[in-house]
């Protein structure tokens, strides 16, 4: 069983201008003494890879804890796009016809029109995965993330996909349960051979 690590370093990753740098405070040290290592992290929500809930565009939707987890684990589809925008004609030209769950790698320049998040609604997408800083481009953030939150479609924000080729894998990618919250942490990774080790097993 091949593990894959798609996800980005908390502390060193890129985030959406505009959005808080990461910090932290070692507040008990073992080296000055302490009987432990304890330390307090201030950061965005949306900080590093991350899942973002309905709650993020949609005042009264929920929040990510309240996500079905079933939508972050299992079998899904890596792909490969040219940066740009990706329309609805282009979805419904390149991308599968059926997959449950979907990553979209191009090296974080790609990014969802209203049109081709609605396409993918309508084809019954549980969850959709971008190595972007973000599913909508800078000046349309709104529409493509309400598209997608409307039906309460997951959204995984931020991946790294660098070392992952296009193909079928198993996803394993819940977010952190912070109760009340638009968006959370996430410790994405996919299985490759998960077809062989699961009937092996």
């Amino acid at each position: 069983m091949k593990i894959i690590d798609i996800s980005k370093k908390f502390f060193s990753c890129n985030v959406y201008p505009g959005d808080p740098e990461p910090q932290y405070e070692r507040v008990s040290d073992m080296k000055q003494g302490a009987v432990y290592n304890g330390s307090v992290v201030n950061a965005g929500v949306h900080t590093g890879t991350h899942a973002d809930a309905p709650l993020h565009f949609i005042s009264d939707g929920i929040s990510i804890e309240k996500m079905p987890l079933d939508a972050y684990i299992g079998p899904c589809t890596v792909i490969q796009v040219p940066s740009g925008v990706i329309t609805g004609e282009y979805v419904d030209r390149y991308f599968p016809q059926k997959c449950d769950r979907l990553l979209v790698k191009s090296d974080g320049l790609a990014y969802f029109m209203d049109s081709s998040a609605q396409e993918l609604v309508d084809r019954g997408i549980q969850l959709i995965g971008t190595d972007a800083l973000s599913v909508g481009g800078r000046g349309n953030e709104m529409a493509p993330h309400k598209a997608f939150m409307q039906s309460n479609v997951a959204i995984l924000e931020s991946l790294d996909l660098s070392a992952v080729k296009p193909g079928e894998y198993f996803l394993c990618a819940a977010p952190v349960a912070l109760d009340g919250m638009e968006a959370a942490p996430v410790r994405a990774v996919l299985i490759e051979d998960y077809i062989f080790w699961s009937r092996k097993s």
